[in-house]
């Protein structure tokens, strides 16, 4: 049997409206009342500011260690607590997705943004691999974690600039949606 999605939860409305010269708010209304109810939306504004301040350690200790050569053991395991929290976020995203949205993953107005996160797990989940099949030097995997940083940060620019839009088009009145 095939699941059908309720009409209410879809994400026609992140199409641009002809003639109006801007971009469709990224929420409906009943998805913005959704999004503002759902207690995973908490848990990702705590998480979100967390995995930054662990990355910022992280990426701190990392520089030190290539640096200098010392503190190999605190930039591993500052990586390892990165990841572990970024697969936490991307757990609870994928719910809230749902909440809001009726979808896992991949929600039009979020897709490219999810599309991304998953080359951000793929690089931490390739230094895992490295550090715990022994692949690589201490520095090859240390720089595939850098290289997992790097797109972390433009992934978080992009739910930033989101974020960011939500809250201008929060601002605005809504066209009154089915």
């Amino acid at each position: 049997m095939v699941e059908q999605k309720n009409p209410d939860l879809t994400s026609a409305q992140s199409e641009v409206p002809a003639g109006t010269g801007r971009p469709a708010p990224l929420y409906t209304n009943a998805q913005r009342k959704r999004r503002d109810e759902s207690v995973w939306t908490l848990v990702q504004g705590i998480l979100a500011p967390v995995q930054f301040l662990v990355f910022l350690c992280s990426l701190s200790l990392v520089a030190r260690y290539l640096v200098t050569g010392d503190g190999e053991l605190a930039a591993e395991y500052s990586i390892l607590m990165k990841t572990l929290i970024l697969y936490l976020i991307m757990v609870t995203g994928s719910i809230w997705e749902k909440a809001v949205f009726d979808e896992w993953l991949f929600a039009r107005p979020f897709f490219w943004e999810d599309m991304f996160s998953m080359a951000v797990l793929a690089l931490h989940t390739a230094y895992l691999v490295m550090l715990f099949a022994g692949f690589g030097t201490v520095e090859q995997r240390l720089y595939v974690a850098l290289a997992a940083y790097a797109t972390y940060v433009i992934n978080a620019g992009q739910f930033l600039w989101k974020l960011r839009m939500a809250r201008l088009q929060g601002t605005q009145p809504m066209a009154v949606t089915a």
